[in-house]
């Protein structure tokens, strides 16, 4: 009937004719020469990732052999992200001088002798250099993987490549949690020595492997190369298009002409940035001034809400919960990597399809759920005089839910988003703006817990960053635009606006709907598709921090 039918009206026979202007856009598939060197170059967070872990379980060993306080164990735990930050200062000159790529080899090297260090101490003020050596190491890693990171990263995986580093941090966290427990049966004074000593191994595979990636295009171009930043952006990108478009963006910031087109060329002299602090801070437009109150917050709430102090002490919050076995204490532990890891790489995979908001908000819900029955169950262990497994096992639960819930959104999206919403000129002090606060108020939360949750109980503790955490809830509703899929212009389009960016975006998105009925600019078509190149072609120029 069917076959009758076809013939009938002519096209029995025929092949149907396919019109490519009507065919669905096909999705782009992920550069993988790209994805290999943002996955070398944010392996480097794991140094960062296993202090963090190792500290974790090697902080109550460290207490039992030195003979040391709880205000000094504290100071011990959190003084990494105060030193961190003089690595952070010193990594955008440094990536200046001598390339991304060493920068990061640099990172490894100082880390490296960072753990020997610590591996070796005698005493609590060799172990307190040995911090300090391995916090600038960290600090270097922490702001050069996501520079990197953006300026090799396609049109396409912005979210999934930048949010690498995030990943890395939590596989280092575990990989931490794991040599905690797997050195925790050697004798007292040799198995935290270990435990931190053996960090120097990843930094070691790291430096060599980073060997093996290309140079930034962008710290390329700065450097007259243009011959050789052409070639890895044909690499880097997902057509031919988009690799000219990223190159004709990166020398309109370097103050390249456009018809210079040299392998090698002479770049003008550039400033070091003193006008855009003044655009900042003594004439910030609305735009601006909107955006670096998104940006400073969302790492403010990242930290304040109290992740480190669920993952540095999560012993000693098993142990107030009622565990009283070491070896469950440090399973337990390895449990909350395990599922911290997951749970990123959930997020990683979903930042380009759900967008920022939904899992943001979505997090920060989760999260405030999950402090609130810890710090219930806290709270009612503490005060009752027997064992109350249902209370145990709430407690548990409660950390794990927290850990999961903060890596689906808050974790990855911090750097993602604030990494994406500052412009071009401004984008370098803004981050590195973001980052401070972010090491400051980690850094204030590790050295403080302890001492905090015997002021107030360890459940009011839990309390307190509960209402941290719905005060940030609030915060992003409110002030946090979605950014999925924006170009540049129309970031600066929706930011200024502060609480009415809601009009802002019904507004830009009835224009879509006008522009793609009419004149064929809409999402989708292939002007669209320009305009994205043209809007991550941008964010290549990612300029290294601090400079």
């Amino acid at each position: 009937m069917a076959d009758r039918k076809s013939r009938e009206n002519g096209f029995s026979g025929q092949s149907q004719t396919r019109i490519p202007a009507f065919d669905p856009p096909q999705k782009p598939k992920r550069n993988k020469f790209a994805f290999a060197c943002a996955f070398l170059a944010s392996m480097t967070s794991i140094l960062l990732g296993y202090d963090i872990g190792v500290m974790s379980g090697a902080g109550p060993y460290i207490q039992d052999d030195l003979k040391i306080s709880d205000v000094k164990l504290e100071i011990l735990m959190g003084i990494l992200n105060v030193y961190s930050l003089l690595g952070s200062a010193a990594a955008g000159r440094t990536s200046d001088w001598i390339g991304r790529r060493y920068t990061i080899v640099l990172a490894s090297v100082i880390f490296f002798a960072g753990a020997i260090l610590m591996g070796f101490a005698p005493n609590y003020a060799f172990l307190m250099f040995g911090r300090f050596i391995a916090g600038i190491g960290v600090g270097f890693a922490l702001m050069i993987a996501p520079v990197y990171t953006a300026e090799v990263s396609p049109a396409s995986s912005r979210g999934f490549l930048t949010s690498f580093p995030e990943v890395f941090i939590n596989a280092g966290i575990l990989l931490g949690y794991i040599s905690n427990y797997a050195f925790s049966k050697l004798r007292l004074n040799l198995g935290w020595r270990l435990m931190l000593g053996v960090g120097a191994i990843p930094a070691v595979f790291l430096a060599l492997g980073v060997l093996a990636m290309p140079e930034s295009p962008r710290w390329l171009v700065l450097q007259g190369r243009l011959g050789d930043a052409k070639r890895v952006l044909d690499k880097t990108s997902d057509s031919k298009e988009e690799a000219q478009l990223r190159l004709a963006d990166i020398k309109e910031a370097a103050g390249i002409p456009e018809e210079c087109n040299d392998d090698v060329v002479t770049v003008p002299k550039r400033s070091h940035g003193e006008d855009v602090w003044k655009e900042f801070f003594l004439h910030p437009t609305p735009a601006v001034r909107h955006i670096l109150i998104a940006g400073i917050g969302i790492h403010f709430f990242q930290q304040g809400s109290g992740i480190d102090a669920v993952v540095l002490y999560s012993p000693k919050i098993f142990a107030k919960a009622g565990i009283t076995n070491t070896d469950y204490k440090l399973l337990a532990t390895v449990a909350v990597g395990f599922v911290k890891t997951i749970f990123i790489l959930v997020a990683t995979f979903h930042l380009d399809r759900i967008g920022r908001r939904p899992l943001l908000l979505t997090s920060v819900g989760g999260m405030i759920v999950s402090l609130a029955t810890l710090g219930i169950s806290l709270t009612i262990i503490d005060q009752s005089k027997k064992k109350l497994m249902w209370a145990l096992a709430l407690a548990i639960f409660s950390v794990l839910s927290y850990v999961a819930t903060f890596s689906i959104g808050l974790g990855p999206i911090t750097w993602v988003y604030s990494s994406e919403i500052f412009p071009l000129r401004l984008r370098a002090q803004g981050t590195s703006m973001g980052v401070a606060v972010n090491r400051v108020v980690s850094g204030i939360i590790s050295m403080t817990f302890l001492s905090f949750s015997k002021a107030i109980t360890i459940g009011g503790a839990f309390f307190f960053y509960m209402g941290v955490a719905m005060v940030a809830w609030v915060f992003f509703y409110t002030l946090l635009p979605e950014t999925q899929g924006k170009t540049l212009e129309e970031m600066q389009v929706l930011f200024g606006t502060f609480f009415n960016w809601r009009a802002t975006m019904r507004e830009l998105k009835k224009n879509e709907r006008v522009d793609g009925n009419g004149n064929g600019a809409g999402n989708g078509t292939g002007n669209g598709t320009v305009a994205g190149q043209i809007q991550l072609g941008a964010y290549e120029n990612n300029i290294s921090f601090l400079t």
